[in-house]
């Protein structure tokens, strides 16, 4: 490898840690907490205490000070000294395992995740109880989304504490619980939406949706693999396109960012991208597709008439959403449609 690509792909993935800084830190730092605009804790060995800190956001995000050693660094470097992989292309292997980048030649890329997470969202998950004939069934008609049935990686739970923020009271509040799962199906993160006691929709809170656990590269999954996926960002648009796709396996990554960074299962022949029509969205599909093109398999966009498929699915209604989608699938795939959506389809 020549100096300049060495260079290139170093300057890349430490820029990469650094829009990520807060994910950096909650993976590798877990022993420290948010602090305003920076992440404390005792050191990078992850001890607890409050003499490290790094900078998440703004010029300066992923940089570190550590007070009671003077030391100074960026998140490159505090994998290094965390991770104590050597040599230096280690260090980058381990960022780029962390980030999901497809800079290793295929050959050589395997992404994997961290053996270790908390056992809280599992504990949150299994207080929950399935879905049908709960309030999620009511938020879920509301959406427009008819399924309520197999879909185990949902359950509700009557009484999820939430807190606004540090100093507020904890509160108890029904809520949709979505579980995050690994490649194994290993519950890694759960999300949480908090819900109206009537299922009309969200709580009347600051923020009604938040994740917990280790998301980056997981995602909530409806159905088995197969050589066909579907990836999208939230549960309710893939929902959405589960409601006229029936039987093509997908997932939900959560955000853009996760979807950008997804891992993926071998043997993927064809990826379709629910991208939103947003920028973010569109730098997902872009990320993926270079992915795909690295790794030998198709990536095809799916995009929405509205602002995400959700709301195509909420204006347009199923038969309308149906014909927006046929097109953008390919002729080897229309057959996963539902039949009442496949009528008139010549192939």
């Amino acid at each position: 490898m020549s100096l300049t690509r060495h260079r290139s792909i170093v300057a890349g993935v430490a820029r990469c840690l650094a829009q990520h800084a807060e994910m950096v830190c909650r993976h590798y730092l877990c022993n420290g907490r948010r602090t305003g605009r920076y992440w404390q804790v005792g050191d990078v060995f992850n001890t607890p205490g409050q003499s490290l800190y790094v900078h998440l956001s703004g010029s300066r995000a992923g940089k570190w000070y550590d007070v009671a050693t003077g030391e100074v660094g960026v998140l490159l470097d505090l994998i290094a000294i965390n991770q104590h992989p050597s040599p230096f292309r280690a260090v980058l292997c381990e960022a780029s395992r962390f980030l999901a980048l497809p800079w290793k030649p295929k050959s050589e890329q395997e992404i994997s995740l961290p053996a270790h997470v908390s056992g809280v969202p599992r504990r949150i998950f299994a207080a929950a109880r399935p879905i049908t004939g709960t309030i999620v069934e009511a938020y879920l008609r509301h959406r427009g989304i008819g399924l309520t049935t197999d879909l185990p990686a949902l359950r509700f739970h009557p009484t999820c504490t939430y807190k606004a923020h540090d100093t507020a009271p904890w509160e108890r509040r029904p809520a949709l619980i979505a579980a995050v799962t690994d490649l194994s199906g290993r519950i890694s993160g759960i999300e949480r939406t908090w819900l109206d006691a009537s299922g009309a929709g969200k709580a009347p809170i600051l923020k009604p949706r938040r994740a917990l656990g280790s998301l980056l590269g997981n995602c909530v999954r409806f159905s088995t693999y197969g050589p066909v996926l579907l990836a999208g960002e939230g549960v309710e648009t893939v929902l959405s396109l589960k409601s006229v796709i029936p039987g093509m396996p997908m997932v939900a990554a959560l955000s853009a960012s996760r979807l950008a960074r997804l891992v993926l299962p071998r043997g993927l022949n064809r990826l379709y991208v629910a991208c939103d029509a947003d920028t973010a969205g569109q730098c997902a599909f872009a990320h993926l597709a270079g992915r795909a093109q690295a790794e030998g398999f198709e990536a095809m966009p799916l995009r929405p008439t509205y602002g995400d498929f959700n709301d195509d699915l909420r204006t347009l209604g199923p038969v309308a959403l149906a014909a927006v989608l046929r097109p953008q699938i390919a002729p080897l795939d229309r057959h996963l449609l539902d039949p009442a959506a496949r009528d008139g389809d010549p192939t």
